[in-house]
């Protein structure tokens, strides 16, 4: 693998807090010039963040910083914000799709509107963020697209509950096989990573529950996961479904006790769709 991201351009969507956030800072550490992409441009103070103090903190870390107020169901919007970091930094060497909206609820009760809302942020941006960088993409030595999403996993218990969310989840990961395939020739590596464990966030405690925070590891580790993959050979990696924890120790990690939320707990809650 690689070592660096020195130099290089990472469009982040989502990234004003969580896990975008933790990649944004990653990713500033080695110095590269980051895109955090997202809607909250004022804060809220329910979800701390937005993409002028998070762009503040990639610049406090010695990185470039630009900040876009974007909105990954508006075209226009993401049209924008690819050109103008494109035009800011001179070209886009990776897209991380990390923006997402979650709701764990059957189909017979999940409202279409909700449906449509999180099937616009999960699925549908995946494709038009990754096709709105693309020709950037094509001009990169090293090219990733990466996309936060699960590896496919049909056992009913993860059909049944929630099948509107997972659906989402899982077309973002069919997305990301298929343009692996399609871009296989352009050299432009697409992969998609899940944690391995829930990560502590505000959509876990809001969505899944504020008592599964304690028995969730930290967003840096999937930090750390994305920072591999970006660094990976386009042409090695590509058209994988990794989980985080596996990527790190294929990359030599050994201490996953620094990613416990609670260094307290060590009886972590598996994410969803993954059983062991």
């Amino acid at each position: 693998m690689g070592t660096s991201l020195k130099g290089r351009t990472i469009f982040i969507t989502g990234a004003s807090r969580g896990i975008g956030r933790e990649i944004a800072l990653r990713a500033a550490r080695d110095g590269a010039n980051v895109v955090i992409a997202a809607k909250s441009s004022e804060p809220n103070p329910k979800l701390p963040g937005t993409i002028h103090s998070v762009a503040q903190e990639v610049e406090a870390a010695g990185a470039r910083a630009l900040a876009c107020q974007m909105d990954v169901r508006d075209d226009n919007s993401i049209a924008a914000a690819v050109e103008s970091a494109a035009k800011t930094f001179g070209g886009i060497d990776a897209v991380v799709n990390n923006a997402g909206a979650i709701r764990l609820e059957p189909a017979s009760t999940l409202e279409m509107k909700r449906f449509d809302l999180i099937f616009q942020i999960n699925s549908r941006a995946v494709l038009a963020v990754t096709k709105a960088a693309l020709p950037h993409l094509e001009k990169s030595p090293n090219a990733h697209v990466l996309s936060l999403s699960p590896p496919l996993n049909l056992d009913p218990k993860w059909l049944a509950p929630y099948i509107p969310y997972t659906t989402t989840k899982y077309a973002m990961t069919l997305l990301s096989m298929g343009m692996a395939e399609e871009f296989r020739d352009r050299k432009i590596a697409v992969n998609a990573l899940w944690p391995r464990t829930t990560i502590a966030t505000a959509a876990v405690e809001f969505e899944v529950g504020a008592e599964y925070i304690a028995r969730s590891r930290t967003p840096q580790i999937m930090a750390d996961a994305a920072h591999a993959i970006l660094t990976a050979p386009a042409d090695r990696m590509t058209g994988r479904t990794l989980l985080d924890e596996e990527v790190l120790r294929d990359a030599g990690e050994t201490d996953f006790d620094k990613y416990l939320n609670d260094p307290a707990c060590t009886d972590l809650m598996m994410d969803l769709y993954v059983d062991a």
